[in-house]
């Protein structure tokens, strides 16, 4: 880590937060995939037109490794809210449902500061209605269904596995990698890791401020570590990096499941920064994080036998 660090400064990259929202996302378009692994073969990628709440057709792709009908994940990306999307999360999707034996519907939601909060809320939350009400016309299991995302798509999944106890929607898992979950940027690790280890302050700060207002920050919608209670949410398998800025809040989160009773697996990886899970090809890391997570949501979903693959 600490080379591919060194080696990402000396390509002396622009940070987001001197840019343009429009060059960021173009920025992180070309860069997403760099250090992952090739885009795996899979036996079903299709693209998918899931209505929002208010009718806006989003895009989705779902990925199989099996025509079979399987169980599904629907899976939220990273990027601050702003920044990311369908194609920079490609091969990390197609890898879950390898590793997983699952089928994994990844949704395009609309991003900040165009759409400002809570509208990916609301998206992520119709695309998970949806999902458990059309699961079976697309030949999936829709008795065994999860929600999982990195980052702000980690934050946001959950969101929709507390939306989903309140609602009455049975989730046999929650994926959450290197999620955000509290109200403000202060905890210890955001000071500790504030600058050099890839997600810089400022940066967040960037993030933050195109997508929600101050004073919002501590909706739960945004901060879930301000949910009044977590009784009855769905399994959490919890994907943390040391040398983060969010780890603090994903270990705080973790322990507030834990007091409400919710099953906790985490895996912490020594040494790594936020996103690490997207740097196959250099970290050894990811993919022992993949594994755990493969293995995870086999359980999860009572599958007996890992994908050979």
């Amino acid at each position: 880590m600490t080379v591919l660090l060194a080696n990402i400064r000396r390509a002396n990259r622009p940070p987001f937060h001197s840019m343009s929202v429009a060059d960021a996302r173009k920025t992180y378009d070309a860069a997403a995939e760099i250090l992952e692994p090739p885009r795996a073969a899979l036996a079903r990628v299709e693209a998918l037109s899931i209505p929002a709440g208010d009718g806006t057709p989003l895009g989705a792709r779902l990925y199989a490794p099996s025509p079979r009908a399987m169980p599904a994940l629907l899976y939220l990306h990273g990027g601050g809210f702003t920044i990311g999307g369908l194609e920079t999360h490609d091969s990390l999707c197609r890898q879950i449902a390898l590793k997983s034996d699952c089928a994994v519907i990844a949704l395009d939601y609309r991003l900040a500061p165009e759409h400002r909060f809570p509208t990916a809320v609301d998206d992520s939350w119709a695309a998970m209605r949806w999902l458990a009400a059309h699961a079976g016309r697309l030949g999936l299991d829709a008795t065994r269904l999860a929600v999982g995302g990195d980052s702000a798509g980690g934050t946001l999944a959950t969101v929709c596995a507390i939306h989903a106890r309140d609602i009455g929607l049975r989730l046999r898992a929650q994926l959450l990698i290197t999620p955000g979950t509290t109200a403000y940027a202060d905890t210890a690790s955001h000071r500790r890791y504030a600058h050099g280890y890839l997600l810089d302050a400022e940066t967040i700060a960037w993030f933050f401020d195109r997508y929600i207002d101050h004073a919002q920050r501590r909706d739960w919608r945004f901060a879930p570590l301000e949910a009044d209670d977590l009784d009855g949410v769905a399994p959490a398998c919890i994907v943390l990096a040391e040398s983060d800025p969010l780890i603090d809040e994903g270990i705080a989160y973790a322990d507030r499941l834990r007091a409400a009773g919710v099953p906790v697996e985490l895996e912490l990886y020594r040494g790594v920064t936020h996103d690490f899970i997207k740097m196959g090809r250099a970290l050894p890391e990811a993919g022992q994080a993949l594994d755990a997570i493969g293995a995870a949501m086999r359980a999860a979903f009572d599958l007996d036998e890992p994908n050979p693959s």
